[in-house]
């Protein structure tokens, strides 16, 4: 498991300081590009790419045609209603978000050095300090780009930075020993128990997934995060079976993340399709049933967004 690193260094496609729902205090969350999943629900669809794409933003277009003069395969093209981007013929040079003045299309993603992620994230060391916070890693999955991931964390240690990552869990274990060995706490995904529907929502089945979660917890602090999508894991007996599962592995925590339609407009801007047309956010009714279920398991819970 792995992708092209581009001569050891990391493609992110967001660096967000200040965050505080990544784990404990404030913290800075690097967000690796490129997932291995292929969740109907996700909000962040320019991290599932292992590769810089590009966004567009319509509404900020001024029609100066500088990205229709730099495409060299005759991608762009421009009509009565507006700019338009062959997608297939498109051979993601970037080269017209580079001239883009409006910022009507942007890249996402960028090939940075561990050094220079370092460097944003010790320019934050007192809020750390002050709140017991720290850097995690996020995705897209981390542990796609696992040698670059445990590199910033071994260096990260050696600054005295906690170290968290965000995973989905979907690596082989011997990758993921590798990473946990300069990690300080394991933000572990739990979509679903029944590997037939995890692989329906997800692309891909779950028992790696659950056997990487119990190793994991018997090696490093881990708290689950459970993604409450409508339809899909919100029954009483998908959340008594994800409830049981995360109390045999004695989290300290779990976070419920309830679906929101923040990231459905981001399709369109990627030239993709939205799998999660059709689905709507969980009522604060339901959201509250479901934190009154971990919690009579004994279980701290708390709800992000």
């Amino acid at each position: 498991m792995g992708m092209e690193n581009n001569s050891g260094k990391g493609l992110i496609f967001n660096i967000q300081r200040y965050a505080v729902q990544d784990g404990p205090g404030i913290r800075t969350t690097i967000f690796m590009k490129g997932c291995p999943l292929r969740c109907k629900w996700c909000s962040n669809p320019e991290s599932q790419e292992p590769y810089p794409e590009i966004m567009t933003h319509d509404v900020r277009c001024i029609a100066c045609h500088k990205c229709l003069e730099v495409c060299p395969v005759g991608a762009v093209s421009f009509s009565g209603e507006g700019r338009e981007i062959d997608r297939e013929r498109c051979n993601l040079c970037l080269q017209c978000a580079e001239v883009c003045p409006s910022k009507a299309i942007e890249h996402v993603g960028d090939y940075l050095t561990v050094d220079e992620v370092l460097k944003e994230v010790l320019a934050d060391r007192v809020f750390y300090r002050n709140s017991g916070g720290g850097m995690t890693i996020s995705g897209g999955e981390p542990l796609l780009q696992w040698q670059f991931v445990a590199e910033l964390c071994r260096r990260a240690k050696e600054e005295d930075i906690c170290t968290a990552i965000d995973t989905c869990g979907y690596a082989p274990w011997d990758v993921m020993e590798k990473v946990l060995k300069y990690v300080d706490l394991v933000l572990f995904d739990v979509k679903h128990m029944d590997s037939a529907k995890h692989k329906d929502g997800t692309g891909v089945d779950n028992e790696v997934i659950l056997s990487n979660a119990k190793k994991t917890a018997s090696l490093v602090e881990t708290w689950i995060r459970v993604p409450l999508i409508p339809n899909f894991n919100d029954s009483d007996h998908d959340i008594q079976s994800i409830s049981e599962f995360s109390s045999s592995l004695h989290t300290r925590k779990v976070s419920i993340l309830p679906y929101h339609e923040l990231g459905s407009s981001k399709y369109a801007q990627l030239g993709t399709i939205c799998t999660g047309d059709g689905t709507i956010p969980p009522s604060e009714e339901k959201v509250q049933s479901v934190r009154d279920r971990f919690e009579s398991s004994g279980l701290k819970v708390e709800v992000g967004r």
